[in-house]
């Protein structure tokens, strides 16, 4: 069924209107987002775009969601992608201007907390936590979602947000769906690998952590840092 475009579509079903009348706390996650996208695509209005997005993504996959998976969902290319990418950013900074509020993370169940919304996902998902001086979270990067293995998951993703948030070091998070949080070899090989790097780029690599439904488990506490 062809879907009516938005000049068609009644006064107070329009985002922008419904925003101006109303203010933007009366809004939907889905028309604030389809104010951001502006437009859809052939068959399918913008409003249409954005629930079909967040019935696939959910607000806090799509909030850490890297720009270039952004681009390879259906109505998202380059520009729409930065237009979301920004405007994320720009919540978060606003959110913690104030560093007396930011997150401290002390020992791996601080960490945990940190990214409890992975522990049920069905897939591996890879966070990056990044700390300042004082070991407060400024900033969470969700790298790579999918099996995880090297070429997926590389030092240039992980510490590029360090250099642009100036993080002091860094802390690595994954999920294991199976509910085992033991490391297998290839966690064990991705972590030395990205300890080699940070070295490089003097951010220390402080811990991977691995979480699940059942628990957490922290490769340093292992040893295996």
């Amino acid at each position: 069924m062809k879907q009516p475009k938005i000049k068609d579509l009644p006064r107070a079903e329009k985002p922008r209107e419904k925003l101006v009348e109303k203010g933007p706390a009366a809004l939907k996650d889905s028309e604030l987002l389809a104010i951001l996208l502006g437009s859809g695509y052939k068959g399918k209005n913008v409003v249409q775009l954005a629930k079909r997005i967040l019935s696939e993504h959910p607000l806090d996959k799509i909030k850490n969601m890297p720009l270039k998976n952004l681009m390879k969902l259906k109505g998202i290319g380059y520009a729409k992608g930065c237009v979301v990418r920004a405007a994320f950013e720009l919540a978060r900074r606003a959110f913690t201007i104030d560093e007396d509020v930011l997150p401290v993370v002390k020992k791996p169940k601080d960490v945990a907390n940190q990214v409890t919304e992975i522990r049920k996902y069905r897939r591996e998902s890879f966070v990056v936590l990044y700390l300042n001086a004082r070991n407060q979270v400024i900033h969470k990067e969700t790298v790579s979602m999918g099996t995880l293995n090297a070429s997926l998951v590389h030092p240039r993703e992980v510490f590029q947000p360090a250099v642009a948030t100036c993080a002091a070091s860094v802390i690595l998070t994954h999920n294991h769906p199976s509910g085992n949080t033991s490391p297998s070899e290839e966690d064990i090989e991705i972590t030395r690998r990205m300890v080699k790097a940070g070295q490089i780029m003097g951010i220390e690599v402080l811990d991977h952590v691995i979480v699940s439904e059942r628990g957490h488990t922290s490769l340093k506490e292992e040893g295996l840092l």
